[in-house]
This record gives structure tokens, sequence and C-alpha cells, in this order.
């Protein structure tokens, strides 16, 4: 797993034209780290209150904060601003609406070396323009080795080891009518909500590699419509050889999961053995998950039945 790191510098470049920020002072700070996606309004902290007051976060002064700044007492607000600023790992502030920014606010970013940006945005969308931004660029991240199909609707991760056949299976896939996301390489990020979401490295984005064929072009041949760029995962397949002494659930009732990034996903072993059609199990496969998700479980349901049925004939 790896965490992305940002600095001001690096979201004064990323998004800087979209979210239209302007840097005020400060430029020799601007290695400052962005280290939590949250962002966080001032408030009381203005007044002197940093009891809770989270300094790893940008500082966001919006039409209020920047009033109070108009009325209180100078004096009183200088200090209040420079201990404030002081935090040592605080990464910026970002003053909203193009408001003319406040000489004690100036004074105290320059005197702590603290980047000053605003923004011609207003608070509400700056806020969450940039909130959204910073969770795509900071989430934790992973790469795995194997396929991201969307079946269905539901993002489909399939693996296995080498030369089992998972490309094979996501051509098949893409022959009925599936989307392929990533073949090879799947990169996973967790976000917000406690969910993951794959996604293709760009070199290989649209691209996959079938033993025989070499790699091919699944845009070209298959359209617009066979490929997605990034699909939430919801569902492992790993695909194993057949041996004859390999344990396979025959009912449906054993439950497996697999963990990434701390996130738990379902996960179904399905035994590879010529003649099976792996890309309609997998297809049933996503369609059965779907009822899940729902909360219908058809193999509990077939065995809650079942044994009533026992138990009808035991007391008969």
């Amino acid at each position: 797993m790896t965490a992305a790191e940002l600095t001001v510098g690096d979201l004064l470049k990323e998004q800087g034209e979209r979210l239209r920020l302007e840097l005020l002072c400060g430029e020799k700070s601007l290695g400052r780290r962005i280290t939590v996606a949250d962002l966080n309004r001032p408030g009381l902290a203005l007044s002197g209150f940093l009891d809770r007051f989270r300094g790893e976060r940008i500082q966001v002064f919006g039409a209020g904060e920047q009033a109070y700044c108009q009325k209180t007492d100078a004096k009183k607000l200088a200090a209040s601003l420079s201990s404030m600023l002081a935090t040592p790992d605080l990464p910026c502030v970002l003053v909203t609406h193009n408001a003319p920014v406040p000489p004690a606010l100036t004074q105290a970013c320059k005197k702590h070396g603290v980047p000053l940006i605003r923004s011609a945005y207003d608070t509400a969308t700056l806020t969450g323009e940039l909130s959204e931004a910073l969770e795509a660029r900071l989430a934790p991240t992973t790469t795995v080795h194997g396929v991201l199909v969307d079946v269905y609707g539901l993002g489909v991760l399939i693996q296995g080891e080498a030369g089992i056949g998972k490309s094979e299976c996501a051509l098949e896939l893409l022959k009925r009518g599936h989307i392929l996301v990533a073949d090879d390489v799947v990169h996973v990020r967790h976000r917000r909500g406690n969910y993951l979401r794959g996604s293709c490295p760009e070199p290989l984005r649209n691209h996959m590699e079938v033993r025989g064929l070499g790699v091919i072009d699944v845009k070209l041949l298959f359209g617009i419509g066979a490929i997605l760029d990034r699909t939430r995962i919801e569902l492992a397949i790993q695909l194993e050889p057949w041996t004859a002494q390999q344990h396979v659930d025959r009912t449906g009732l054993e439950t497996r999961r697999i963990t990434l990034l701390d996130v738990e996903i379902p996960l179904i072993r399905i035994p590879v053995s010529p003649g099976r059609n792996l890309a309609v199990l997998i297809e049933v496969a996503a369609l059965n998950q779907r009822l899940r998700s729902q909360g219908y479980f058809s193999a509990e349901t077939f065995n809650k039945r079942l044994i009533e049925r026992m138990r009808a004939k035991e007391r008969s």
C-alpha cells in the first residue's frame, strides 16, 4: 500500500487553473505537505480558542471568517492568527470569493512562512471541488495482478496464476457485451465510504495481452463501449487449477473474502478445467452477488427450505 504525497506547490500546479487559485505570498514555503483531504474553517480559532484546532488541514477563510477579521479588534486578531498559523504542519490558507485579504492575515502568513492563496470561487464550490480532488489524490493505493471487468455494472476482479486464462476469460466477457477496465495490472484506490475503485495505468489502458495473439487494442476491435476508465470493485474471482483432491464448495454456503487496502470484498474461487465456460460462470457470479447485496442469499434460502421440509417429514 502506498500513500500519495502532495505539497502546496503540487496543488497549485495541478488544480490552480481549474479552481482559479492565486498565490499571494509564501513562495518559499510551497514545499509544505498536504496530508489529509479534509478542509478546516478556522471559526473559533480566530478568537484565540485553539482547543481541537485541526492545524494539519488546509485553512479556508470564507465569508464568515472574512467578516470577523474585518470587525474584530486588530491586535487581538493578530495574536490569534499568529498562534493559529504557528502550527508546524499547517499546509496553507485559502481565501474564497476573490475577497480582499485582511492585512493581519497577510502579515501572519508572511511571519510564519505559510502560503496564502486566494480563489475566485465561492466557499461552497471551492470546498466541494477541492475536497474531491484531494481525496482522489491522497487516497491509499496499491497495484494488483489481475483483470478488472465490469459485468452487469458490477466491478469483478479476476485473479489467478500466470497462464491460467484470465485474459482469455475477459476476452470472452467482452464478446458477450461486458466492459474491460484493466488487464494484467489493476490500480486500486481506497475511496471515502470504505470502497475500492479500480483503474488501469495509463500505458496499458485500452489494451490486452493474450497469449498467442499478443497485444490487442480493445477500443479499436470492440468499440468505445467496450472500455471503461474505472469501476468500483465489488467482487473478486480467483481462478484455480482443478485437482481431484481439491475441496470445492458445492452449496454456496461458504463465505470467503479478501482484504485490499483494509476493505473486504467477496471472493469466489472457481476451479479451471477443460470444458468449463468461465465467462458464463462469472456472469452468474456477478448476478448472484447483486442478489446478495440486496439481502437475498440463494444458497441459504434453499438450505432453510430443505431443513424445514426435513423437519416437517420428521413430525409427520
